[in-house]
This record gives structure tokens, sequence and C-alpha cells, in this order.
């Protein structure tokens, strides 16, 4: 069955960076678009990023836009997303999911990133 696993979520002063991986199972990882997807404390879902099979074409929300990077490997089926100069409104538990005809169908646990000082 399809298991996507995160890790990498910590705590972190404003400014500071993580990695965030998912490791993904159960599904070819190779075929399919990956998204991650976050939601902060009190908030609904907000997409975050996604990336194509081949990894040649990613997007991101405004919000995140020139401080976080999706990538993968897909020869070690896992999904990353860097995140450099982090802010307080970055706090959320962050999610990978992968997607089933432009929409996640399959989710993750989550990560939870707390930005603080």
């Amino acid at each position: 069955q399809v298991q996507l696993v995160e890790s990498g979520g910590g705590l972190v002063q404003p400014g500071g960076s993580l990695r965030l991986s998912c490791a993904a199972s159960g599904f070819t990882f190779s075929s399919y678009w990956m998204y991650w997807v976050r939601q902060a404390p009190g908030k609904g879902l907000e997409w975050v990023s996604n990336i194509n099979p081949g990894g040649g074409s990613t997007y991101y929300a405004d919000s995140v836009k020139g401080r976080f990077t999706i990538s993968r490997d897909n020869a070690k089926n896992t999904l990353f997303l860097q995140m450099n100069s982090l802010k307080s409104e970055d706090t959320a538990v962050y999610y990978c999911a992968k997607d089933h005809y432009s929409a996640p169908d399959y989710w993750g646990q989550g990560t939870q990133v707390t930005v603080s000082s």
C-alpha cells in the first residue's frame, strides 16, 4: 500500500533552515507529481509546492517562493523540501502528498516545523 513518511521537522530560529524529507513506498514514485502542503495552527491546508515526475518542473506558493526548494531523488523514492530564511509564519505541520489527477490522494502523517526564537 502507499506509504509516505515525512521527517526533518523541528524547532528553528527565524532566519534558519531545515530540510524535510518524505520517504515514499507502495507505488511507482518516479511516475507521479508530488506535493508539499502545510497546515498552520488554527488554519486550513495551504499548498506549498509541487514537482513533476522527472523533477524538472517545480511550482511554489508566493509565500515561500525564493526561500523554499522542492526536489526529489527518484532512485531513492524520496521527496525533499529545503526551507531557508524561515519565518514565524512558516510554523505548521508539513505534509507530503502524492498526486492523482491534479489533486493529492495519499498523505503522510506530517512533520512539525516550529519557527521561534
